[in-house]
C-alpha cells in the first residue's frame, strides 16, 4: 500500500476542509459562549418530562435579548437557561413563572460569568497554546530536526483548524471547557506524530539504500496499527462520554472526538508527507 504516493490527494482533502472553515470564521465568526461572552446561566430541575418550547414560552415574555435553552440531565428533565445577566428580581420572576408551570421545579444553580474575565480567557488561551507549539518546536528540533519540528507544528495547526472550522460551521457555543479541550488534542496528535518521526529516524539509518519515498511509507505502515488501535480505544471512551455524559459535557467531548480523528489523520498523511516535501525539494536544489 502506498499511501505517500497519494500525499497531494491528502492534502487535497485537509485544504478542503480547512478551506471551508476559514470561509465560515471570516463569514460567520464563532458562537461565542457566556465564558467569553460574559451572562448568566441558570440551571433548574424540571423534576419531570416537558416540551423546551414552553421554556422558550416562559422567557419570551421577560423580553430577552438573547438566550440559549437545552435539556440536561440523564433523563431530560433538567433544563439549562444561557442568557444576559439579570437582576435578582428578573430571576426571581423567571424562577417563579418555570414553579407556576411546573411546581417540581427547582432550582440547581445560577453562574454569573463576566465578559472581562472571558477576555482575558481567551488570551490566555492563546497564549497557552503559542508556548506550547515553541516549546514543542524547540523540543522535536534538539531530539530530531528542525524539519520534524515544523511539520509536527503544521499539522497540530491543521487539527486546531479542523475542529474550529466544525465549531463554526455548526454554530456550537465555545466555552471554558473547550480551551482544554483544544489543549488535549493538541498533546494527544503531537504524541502520535512523535512516534512516527522516531520511526522514520530508525528507518533513516536501517534503509540507507531505499529511496525516501519508500523509507517514509515503510514507517508509517509499521506504526499505523499502532495509531489506530490508540485512537480507536481512546474514542471508545469519549464517544461513551459524549452519549451518557450529560449535555453540559457534550460539547467538550465532541471537540476531542474530532480533534482526536483529526490528529490521527494529521499524523498518518500530514506531518510525514510534509517533511518529505521538503527533503525531496532540499534534496533536488542540491542536485
Amino acid at each position: 500500500m502506498n499511501l505517500i504516493a497519494k500525499r497531494k490527494l491528502w492534502f487535497g482533502i485537509s485544504s478542503i476542509i480547512i478551506l471551508i472553515g476559514l470561509i465560515s470564521m471570516l463569514l460567520f465568526g464563532f458562537n461565542w459562549g457566556i465564558d467569553f461572552t460574559g451572562g448568566l446561566i441558570l440551571h433548574y430541575n424540571i423534576g419531570k418530562d416537558f416540551d423546551i418550547s414552553d421554556v422558550r414560552q416562559i422567557l419570551n415574555n421577560f423580553n430577552l435579548k438573547d438566550y440559549e435553552v437545552k435539556k440536561a440531565g440523564d433523563f431530560k428533565q433538567e433544563v439549562i437557561i444561557r442568557t444576559q445577566v439579570l437582576t435578582d428580581e428578573e430571576k426571581a420572576e423567571i424562577y417563579n413563572a418555570i414553579k407556576e408551570k411546573w411546581p417540581s421545579a427547582t432550582l440547581i444553580r445560577t453562574e454569573k460569568v463576566d465578559p472581562i474575565i472571558g477576555e482575558e480567557l481567551r488570551h490566555q488561551a492563546l497564549i497557552a497554546l503559542t508556548i506550547a507549539s515553541i516549546g514543542m518546536l524547540i523540543y522535536i528540533t534538539i531530539r530530531f530536526e528542525f524539519k520534524f519540528a515544523v511539520a509536527a507544528i503544521l499539522a497540530i495547526i491543521h487539527d486546531v483548524l479542523v475542529v474550529l472550522s466544525l465549531f463554526s460551521l455548526l454554530k456550537i457555543p465555545i466555552n471554558s471547557p473547550f480551551v482544554a479541550a483544544m489543549l488535549t488534542i493538541v498533546g494527544y496528535s503531537i504524541n502520535d506524530t512523535i512516534v512516527l518521526f522516531d520511526r522514520i529516524r530508525e528507518n533513516i539509518k536501517l534503509m540507507k539504500k531505499s529511496s525516501l519515498e519508500f523509507m517514509v511509507n515503510t514507517s508509517i505502515l509499521q506504526t499505523m496499527a499502532r495509531s489506530i488501535n490508540t485512537s480507536f480505544t481512546t474514542l471508545i471512551t469519549i464517544t461513551a462520554l459524549f452519549i451518557f455524559g450529560g449535555e453540559t459535557i457534550k460539547d467538550f467531548a465532541l471537540a476531542l472526538i474530532v480533534g482526536i480523528i483529526s490528529g490521527t489523520y494529521s499524523s498518518i498523511f500530514i506531518a510525514s508527507p510534509l517533511w518529505l516535501c521538503w527533503k525531496l525539494k532540499e534534496k533536488t536544489s542540491r542536485a
